[in-house]
C-alpha cells in the first residue's frame, strides 16, 4: 500500500500522536477519578478499516496492543507486520470456522459467545501449539447488557456465564481472562458497566483467575475506568474516521 509522501506521513504521524496523548490523558484522569492510581488499562488500539502503515505509526509511538473484528483483515495485517511486537486482539463476532486462522496471530480473542466456538477453539489452538509452541489464547467472555440477550451487539446472557466459563476453564491452551462487554445502545454506560462489574466479580469468585473486564470505547471509557474495566477498545479518538473502503 502507497504510504503517501513523506510530508503526508509526517502529517498523518503528528496526528495520531496528538490524538493517543489526548486519549491518554482522558485515561489518566479517569483512573485518577476512579481512585485506581497505578493500576492503568490496557489500552487497545482498534485498527479495523484502516492500513497497516497507521499500525506502524502506532508501534513507533509506543502502541503494542491492537485489536481487529474481521479475520481476513487481521490475518493479513498480522502477518505484514510480524516483526513490530504486536498483542492482536480479536474483537469481533467470529465463526467457528475461522478458529484455525485466529490462533495463528491472536493473542487475545474478546468475543467467545457460545460452547461450539470453545470447542472449535480447543482443537485449532492444540494443532498450533504442536505446530508452533505458541502460547495459551486469552478468551473473554462476551456478556450481552441488554435485556433480549444477543440481539443487538452479541454475548450470552449473564445467566449463561457460568456453564461457558467452565468449559473455556476446562479447555487446554485457553486462558478464561474474564468477560467482554459493550454498552448497549441509547442507555447509560454507568448502569451497564456496573451491571458487567457484578457480573465479573460472580466469575471471579469461581474462577479466581478471571480478573479482566475488557470494556469502554471513545464515546464511554470514563465509565468504564469507574466500575473496573481492564482493558479498552478505542478506535475512532485514536485513528478518525474510517478511510473511505469503498
Amino acid at each position: 500500500m502507497n504510504e503517501g509522501t513523506v510530508e503526508d506521513n509526517a502529517e498523518r504521524m503528528a496526528d495520531l500522536a496528538e490524538r493517543l496523548a489526548a486519549v491518554q490523558r482522558r485515561i489518566d484522569a479517569a483512573v485518577q477519578d476512579a481512585g485506581r492510581a497505578g493500576d492503568l488499562p490496557t489500552l487497545i488500539v482498534v485498527t479495523k478499516f484502516h492500513p497497516a502503515a497507521d499500525i506502524r505509526r502506532l508501534a513507533a509511538l509506543g502502541v503494542r496492543d491492537v485489536g481487529e473484528n474481521r479475520d481476513q483483515e487481521a490475518s493479513s495485517k498480522a502477518a505484514e507486520l510480524a516483526g513490530l511486537g504486536l498483542n492482536w486482539h480479536f474483537v469481533g463476532q467470529l465463526q467457528s470456522k475461522k478458529s484455525k486462522s485466529v490462533v495463528k496471530y491472536a493473542h487475545a480473542l474478546h468475543s467467545v459467545d457460545r460452547l461450539a466456538l470453545v470447542d472449535g477453539l480447543e482443537r485449532a489452538i492444540a494443532a498450533e501449539q504442536e505446530r508452533t509452541g505458541r502460547g495459551a489464547l486469552d478468551c473473554f467472555i462476551q456478556v450481552s447488557l441488554d435485556d433480549d440477550a444477543g440481539a443487538h451487539r452479541g454475548g450470552v446472557a449473564a445467566a449463561e456465564v457460568p456453564l461457558l466459563a467452565e468449559r473455556l476453564a476446562a479447555a487446554a491452551g485457553l486462558e478464561l481472562a474474564g468477560v467482554m462487554a459493550v454498552a448497549p445502545l441509547g442507555t447509560s454506560p454507568e448502569a451497564a458497566f456496573e451491571k458487567l462489574a457484578a457480573i465479573s466479580a460472580a466469575l471471579v469468585a469461581e474462577h479466581p483467575g478471571a480478573t479482566a473486564i475488557s470494556a469502554g470505547m471513545s464515546q464511554d471509557l470514563e465509565a468504564a475506568i469507574r466500575f473496573g474495566a481492564t482493558h479498552l477498545r478505542i478506535g475512532s479518538d485514536i485513528l478518525g474516521s474510517r478511510p473511505d473502503v469503498g
